[in-house]
C-alpha cells in the first residue's frame, strides 16, 4: 500500500518533520525506510531534505508476504463489506478466529489467506482486529495491511471501537437497562473457564433487555472491557447463563447447540478516510428458532 500528500504550506519542513505530524505509527514508518520508499516528487530522497508548497510526497510500504505458520484455505468467507484498507466478515459458529495447534488450517485466518491468494493481493498478512470464539457468531474486522491494522488497534485500546452483541439468556427477569461490574479472574481449577472474584481484573457489560421469553431473554449488550468470556461470565453471575452454554452452566435446547452469543453491530471510524462506519447484521438462524419457539409458547 501507499500514501501521497501534496504539500500545501508556505514554510518549509523537512519530510521527518511533516511524517511526524502525520501522527504515524513508528513501526509503519521504519518498514517504509528500511524496506519500501520515500519518494519527493518522484525521486527516493533522504528524509533529512525539505519539502515544499506543491511537492508530491510519496510513502510506498514493502509488501507484507504471508507467514507458513497460516496456510490458505479454500472455505469460503461471508464478506459484509471491503475496501482497500479493511474487510468486515460475518463468522459461523464452529470456526475459530486464529490458528491453533489443535486446528492448523481452518481458521478464519486461514480462509482469509486463501481468499486474498485467489484475489491477487499483494500483501498477504492476516491482521485481524477483533477475534470471536468459536462457537460465537458474527461481525469480526479484519485489516488488509499493517498501517490500517495500527490504526485500527489504536481504536480499540481506546475504547472507540464499538461492538454489540445479542445474547440470549436463560433468565426472564430483566431491567430494561443495566450495567454489570464485577472483576473477572480465572477458575483456580481450569484453565479454560472464569469466574467473578475479586482477584480479577475489573470489568463491565452494559446491557438493554430487547424482549423477556418465557424461558429467557434477549439482551443486546456491549462491552467496556474486554476480558476472557466476560458476556458468558457476567451473565452466569447474574444468575442467568447463556442458552445453550454448557461450559458455564446453560440450558441445552433442540435448536441452540452453542452459546448464544452472536456480534451483531460494529461501530467505528474507518482507519484511513475517516469516515464514520456503521454495520448491522441480522440474528443467526439457531437464535432465531429459539426466539420462534418461544413466541410459539
Amino acid at each position: 500500500m501507499e500514501l501521497n500528500w501534496i504539500y500545501q504550506h508556505e514554510h518549509e519542513m523537512t519530510i521527518k518533520e511533516f511524517l511526524a505530524q502525520q501522527n504515524l505509527p513508528k513501526a509503519f514508518l521504519r518498514a517504509v525506510k528500511f524496506d519500501g520508499e520515500i519518494l519527493l516528487n518522484h525521486l527516493n530522497i533522504p528524509i533529512r531534505f525539505k519539502i515544499r508548497k506543491g511537492d508530491h510526497l510519496r510513502l510506498i510500504a514493502p509488501v507484507e508476504v504471508g507467514h507458513d505458520t497460516v496456510p490458505p484455505s479454500q472455505e469460503p468467507i461471508n464478506i459484509i463489506y471491503e475496501d482497500a484498507d479493511i474487510l468486515i466478515l460475518n463468522k459461523q459458529v464452529g470456526v475459530v478466529s486464529i490458528p491453533s495447534l489443535a486446528n492448523p488450517a481452518g481458521s478464519i485466518a486461514n480462509r482469509v489467506r486463501g481468499y486474498y491468494q485467489k484475489q491477487g493481493y499483494s500483501d498477504q498478512v492476516i491482521h485481524i482486529v477483533t477475534r470471536l470464539d468459536r462457537d460465537t457468531s458474527g461481525l469480526m474486522i479484519i485489516a488488509k495491511h499493517r498501517l490500517a491494522h495500527a490504526l485500527m488497534d489504536r481504536q480499540v485500546r481506546a475504547g472507540q471501537v464499538e461492538k454489540y452483541y445479542h445474547a440470549l439468556t436463560s433468565r426472564s427477569q430483566w431491567t430494561d437497562h443495566g450495567i454489570i461490574e464485577a472483576p473477572i479472574a480465572r477458575t483456580e481449577s481450569s484453565i479454560i473457564t472464569r469466574r467473578v472474584h475479586d482477584s480479577g481484573k475489573y470489568a463491565k457489560t452494559e446491557y438493554w433487555c430487547q424482549q423477556i421469553y418465557p424461558d429467557g431473554a434477549h439482551l443486546r449488550i456491549r462491552l467496556h472491557t474486554g476480558r476472557t468470556h466476560q458476556i458468558r461470565v457476567h451473565l452466569t453471575h447474574m444468575e442467568g447463563p447463556l442458552i445453550g452454554d454448557d461450559l458455564y452452566g446453560g440450558p441445552l435446547t433442540k435448536t441452540i447447540k452453542r452459546q448464544a452469543l452472536h456480534c451483531g453491530e460494529l461501530e467505528f471510524i474507518h482507519p484511513m478516510t475517516q469516515q464514520p462506519l456503521h454495520f448491522e447484521i441480522a440474528l443467526p438462524q439457531d437464535m432465531q428458532d429459539w426466539i420462534q419457539a418461544q413466541q410459539v409458547n
